[in-house]
């Protein structure tokens, strides 16, 4: 039972507090410096004051949740941990990703540097991770395997195993956001119709995880019952607003008179999003 006062000797230390909070910084930083210079090369066309708080939104969510009060009581109670892993793997994503910082790095990037981005995002890798049925399978479907094996335990018992748990959640809940509803190019992105059914997936595989823990089924996690049901109503209701927030986003992004942009017609709105410097 007593399984959780293994997580003390975690990262209680003032380096585990203030490298994500720096991190986090310098990554807003240099994304308001980017929006700065896109504003300044492009006058009449700017960058979005919308997507830029939506980035840092985001980059303060990820900070509420690894920084204290919430990041000590995580590691003592397994609500803190589901609230902890909500924030980082679903709600941050979605304002990173909102902020579409690729746009941004396309735009303020030299031309030679904004060709290499462009031939990454349309390689076969890229096209696979960010694919929504990879994105699915990384972030919701991790879950799974996380807390109905002896994963949860092992990785919570040591501070890399911990950190790495941080960093899975914030990647894959940026990747499927992105997946999803993300405003970056996107070239081997399905249609709206089938995104929405991925989305209706991930919802799905939420909602029988946390009903799965707050029942006891098979759970992998040792920690009091009281704290194992609050963990997995936060998983639950929290998983439900946030999928939704998701939902939203895709909606808003629909334009009904284009039912789909084609790959060449992707690649060319992506030439003319170039910056013209030589």
């Amino acid at each position: 039972m007593g399984h959780h006062h293994t997580h003390q000797q975690g990262d209680g230390g003032v380096p585990g507090v203030l490298l994500p909070a720096l991190a986090l910084l310098a990554a807003a930083g240099g994304y308001l410096l980017l929006a700065h210079r896109a504003r300044r090369r492009n006058p009449g066309r700017g960058w979005s004051a919308w997507r830029a708080a939506a980035f840092c939104a985001g980059a303060a969510l990820a900070a509420v949740a690894l920084l204290p009060p919430l990041a000590p009581f995580a590691h003592r109670d397994f609500r803190g941990h589901m609230a902890q892993h909500m924030l980082i793997g679903m709600y941050a994503p979605l304002g990173l990703v909102l902020g579409a910082p690729v746009t941004l790095l396309l735009r303020t990037l030299p031309a030679a540097g904004a060709r290499r981005l462009t031939a990454v995002l349309h390689s076969s890798p890229a096209r696979l991770l960010t694919h929504p049925a990879v994105a699915l399978a990384l972030s919701a479907g991790s879950l799974p395997v996380l807390y109905f094996t002896p994963l949860y335990g092992a990785a919570a018992a040591h501070p890399a195993g911990h950190w790495l748990l941080h960093a899975h959640f914030l990647l894959s809940g940026c990747l499927f956001a992105h997946s999803i509803a993300g405003p970056d190019p996107a070239p081997a992105r399905p249609g709206v119709r089938v995104r929405l059914v991925f989305l209706g997936c991930a919802i799905a595989v939420h909602a029988v995880v946390a009903q799965l823990m707050y029942g006891g089924f098979w759970l992998a996690v040792h920690a009091p019952v009281p704290e194992v049901e609050g963990g997995a109503e936060i998983m639950y209701y929290g998983g439900d607003i946030a999928e939704l927030l998701l939902a939203a986003a895709l909606v808003a992004t629909w334009r009904p008179g284009r039912p789909g942009i084609t790959r060449t017609a992707a690649s060319r709105i992506a030439l003319r999003q170039r910056p013209n410097t030589s």
